[in-house]
């Protein structure tokens, strides 16, 4: 299989260097005043991205890594630390799997206001299998068997490209962890993933309905992907 960067645009080097984190940073503050103040994420967003004359992937950024106040306190209530975490977990698939492989190939990642890491890959209802799959899997089930977990349900969006090539590659490569390992295609695992509770996903609108969730991405890569750089933008 030919080696491949999920996520990778050229000209993230440039829209992302150290300048532009700063000038990201500064219409980041302003988008956060906005929020509090009740205005819309879209609109401020807009607002302040004509403002800064940000592009498309700067804004998109920002908008992934930002909440106002009340539902940051929202999701981090919910966080699970590692000894509360249930037997018995819930994963957002296609979002911890796209986000390890983007991490695998040193892609944009952004360290945002509720603690998770989040790619800029879009799906746009495609989905293929690269060089980095099979680690992405690897370092996921060795996660999960350090959380000493019984049971495991990983859900991938059915409408999505290749998932079911993608379900027997998670199923093969998960078989021999001492957990129990199922794979649900489904239409629409958002739907299921939001009345759950030990919720692996960095899906911010699952975060926000859940009853509790893991933000093993961000994990998995300060833990085991030292070298990886993000783009912060905390807050």
């Amino acid at each position: 299989m030919p080696d491949s960067k999920r996520g990778f645009v050229p000209t993230d080097e440039k829209e992302f260097n150290q300048e532009n984190q700063i000038r990201l940073r500064k219409a980041q503050q302003d988008i956060i005043y906005l929020l509090n103040q009740g205005y819309p994420i879209k609109g401020a967003s807009t607002y302040v991205g004509n403002h800064f004359m940000l592009s498309e992937r700067q804004r998109l950024a920002i908008v992934r890594a930002t909440a106002q106040k009340v539902i940051l306190e929202i999701r981090r209530k919910k966080l699970l630390t590692q000894d509360r975490i249930g037997k018995k977990v819930a994963i957002d698939g296609l979002n911890i799997i796209i986000t390890l492989e983007v991490a695998l190939s040193k892609s944009t990642l952004i360290r945002c206001m509720d603690g998770t890491i989040r790619d800029l890959a879009g799906l746009r209802g495609t989905y293929r299998i690269i060089d980095k799959t099979e680690e992405a899997i690897r370092l996921l089930g060795d996660k999960l068997e350090e959380l000493k977990i019984e049971e495991a349900v990983i859900y991938l969006d059915a409408p999505v490209s290749n998932t079911g090539r993608l379900k027997q590659k998670l199923l093969t490569l998960l078989t021999n962890y001492p957990y129990q390992t199922t794979v649900e295609l489904v239409n629409n695992p958002d739907s299921i993933l939001e009345k759950l509770d030990n919720v692996i996903t960095g899906d911010a609108i699952i975060l926000n309905k859940c009853k509790s969730w893991i933000n093993l991405a961000a994990d998995i890569i300060e833990e085991k992907l030292l070298d990886l750089e993000c783009i912060n933008l905390k807050g």
